[in-house]
């Protein structure tokens, strides 16, 4: 009877777009006490794909055989897609984006997976919406970007949840809504919300009629004028909630809700006395998980990561017993860290300054994962192991110009050398260089008359070679990447001609170095770029305060990459708006200045006209004139 008694219209489209086949699919299936829509999108960049297909397909027949709204029911629904898809014996693995909504016709429910959107409209405004699984989501809300700005987040299509995800799949249902006669709920694929914006689909939606098919044809038209350059498969689906389901029975069964509610008033009672201490304890271990958190942060802010590790420890285990996933995964995040950083750290006291090199890289990808809070302290840990590989290249730059004859670099090479450790405080560095100077010293007095020649022949390659390498090692030390892959790249070539393996091998990882470092400013330069896009941006809307606050993470930026032109080029922005800020600030004044001086007058006028009035007294006026 409920489907009898209720009106829904439901129309639907779907295209390729300019892709070669469909991978998105779209079916409903309308029962007499409950109906189920799903839309999914195949994930896949190969056409024909079986992903959507076999989802819906599957959601639709867990449907049928359980019927219903609940919310176990949804998260069995979209479980059993994700084994589908999971288990499906194919070349390619099965992934795809889903949205199901089921309705008992006067309520709904949705569940979905991914980043196929949904949208209720009622009286011609958006009530409900879905919010994507993404990583692209999460970055655009740290930013307070509205939703349309992902529609070109670089991550916009980097899933968390997914059907075909296998173990750790977490779908987001929604809980239950009463629908109301006029609803409008619209069900869309990537490639309608990457070329229409919410505001143009609220516009169709929201003046729509009482047939989905013109809103649906509306928005295709709308789509396809703008002639996106790539156009991904797009499918979007409308549902016209005309009228909803009136229970005949409502009044009796509250009547019977209600009788049963009071006698279970005394079990609550009880029941909220439990949950109330359940809830004071979690709390407690709340508050001191929130400790021991805080407490890591502080002892990695101070380099104590022996103490952070213990504090971290803590805060895990009481999280893993409260269950928190997302406080276990940050917390877990900041326990890998501090690991990577007390292997490199164990490294690099025992001396082996390459392997803990590599060891403090390592931890640095660790640190983007938690929030960099230790990029302080891996950076100076980095720069601190270049000086003393520095060191090293030194003295082994001047063991190779002493076996080879030439004394006089080499005596060069272990003088820098030993200056550099003393700079640095690096006593073993220190000591080798010392050493080295002393057997340098006797063997220069032993080899003076014994093949001058060939040894100065020989020493003229090997210093040249060493020297670009030194040479690359300044540009590196000053921040010249460019020209220290250069240097690197010459002595490399030299060391090759020679056949000297090792310094070649030694040369390539500098070169490595340096091109990571190049790699990095090069990120920085680009988000400077977009701290001055967003700048801009937020001039043209009038944002001045947020262009100014863009236009400094900028500055600094350029300020770190050493790029003066553009620290000028900013200043000068920086100067001109806060000109434009001041003169906004003047006018402001001065309006409110004039205000004032206009209800002045007013006053003074009012008070004038108060005081005329009690000097114009009946007795002025003569005798024919009566005070009433």
């Amino acid at each position: 009877m409920r489907k009898q008694n209720s009106v829904l219209k439901t129309g639907f489209l779907s295209e390729a777009g300019s892709e070669l086949g469909n991978n998105d699919y779209f079916a409903y299936v309308e029962l007499d006490k409950y109906a189920c829509y799903v839309i999914a999108d195949g994930l896949s960049d190969l056409p024909e794909s079986e992903s959507a297909r076999l989802a819906t397909q599957t959601i639709i027949l867990a449907f049928q055989e359980h019927p219903s709204m609940r919310k176990r029911a949804i998260r069995s629904y979209l479980e059993a897609a994700n084994k589908a898809l999971a288990e499906a014996k194919d070349t390619r693995r099965l992934k795809a984006s889903v949205l199901v909504v089921v309705t008992d016709y006067a309520k709904a429910r949705y569940g979905y997976a991914g980043n196929t959107r949904l949208r209720l409209y009622r009286d011609g405004a958006v009530k409900e919406q879905t919010v994507d699984m993404s990583l692209g989501t999460d970055m655009t809300k740290e930013r307070d970007q509205g939703q349309d700005a992902l529609s070109r987040h670089e991550e916009r299509n980097n899933l968390y949840a997914y059907l075909g995800q296998g173990k750790g799949f977490s779908p987001c249902i929604s809980g239950k809504i009463k629908l109301v006669n006029g609803d409008i709920l619209s069900l869309y694929t990537r490639g309608i919300w990457e070329n229409l914006d919410g505001g143009e689909l609220d516009d169709i939606f929201g003046e729509a009629g009482e047939e989905p098919q013109e809103s649906l044809d509306l928005a295709e038209d709308l789509l396809l004028s703008k002639q996106p350059e790539k156009l991904e498969n797009y499918t979007l689906a409308a549902i016209f909630v005309n009228k909803v389901f009136l229970d005949p029975n409502r009044k009796r069964r509250i009547k019977k809700i209600v009788t049963i509610s009071v006698v279970a008033a005394v079990f609550v009672a009880a029941a909220g006395l439990i949950v109330w201490l359940a809830l004071r304890i979690r709390r407690e271990r709340m508050e001191e998980l929130d400790r021991h958190y805080v407490n890591t942060m502080e002892y990695i802010q101070d380099g104590n990561f022996v103490r952070a590790g213990e504090e971290c420890g803590q805060a895990l285990s009481l999280a893993k017993k409260m269950k928190l996933k997302k406080e276990i995964q940050t917390i877990s995040d900041y326990q890998k860290l501090i690991e990577a950083v007390e292997a490199a750290d164990e490294a690099f006291g025992s001396g082996n300054y390459e392997q803990a090199q590599a060891a403090y890289v390592s931890a640095r990808e660790r640190s983007r994962y938690a929030d960099r809070v230790a990029d302080e302290y891996i950076e100076k840990r980095l720069d601190v192991i270049t000086e003393y590989l520095s060191v090293f290249d030194y003295i082994q730059l001047g063991d190779s110009l002493a076996a080879q004859g030439d004394y006089e670099r080499a005596e060069e090479k272990y003088l820098q050398a030993k200056s550099l450790a003393t700079r640095t405080y690096f006593e073993e560095g220190r000591k080798d260089a010392l050493d080295c100077l002393d057997v340098l010293y006797q063997s220069r007095e032993k080899a003076e008359e014994e093949q001058k020649q060939e040894a100065v022949e020989k020493a003229a390659n090997e210093t040249g070679a060493a020297q670009l390498m030194a040479e690359g090692d300044k540009a590196f030390a000053q921040g010249d990447y460019s020209s220290a892959n250069a240097y690197y790249a010459m002595a490399l070539e030299k060391y090759q001609d020679m056949g000297d393996e090792d310094h070649g091998q030694m040369i390539q990882g500098k070169m490595d170095s340096s091109s990571q470092k190049e790699e990095e400013n090069e990120e920085k330069r680009q988000q400077a770029e977009r701290y001055v896009d967003e700048a801009k941006a937020c001039e043209e809307l009038g944002d001045d305060l947020e262009a100014k606050k863009q236009y400094l993470l900028a500055k600094n930026l350029y300020k770190e990459l050493k790029m003066d032109d553009k620290v000028s080029e900013i200043s000068g922005l920086l100067e001109v708006l806060e000109a434009a800020m001041e003169q906004e600030k003047a006018e402001q004044e001065s309006m409110e200045a004039e205000s004032r001086e206009a209800e002045s007058r007013a006053e003074e006028e009012s008070k004038k006209a108060e005081e005329e009035a009690r000097r114009l007294r009946p007795e002025d006026f003569g005798p024919g004139v009566v005070d009433r």
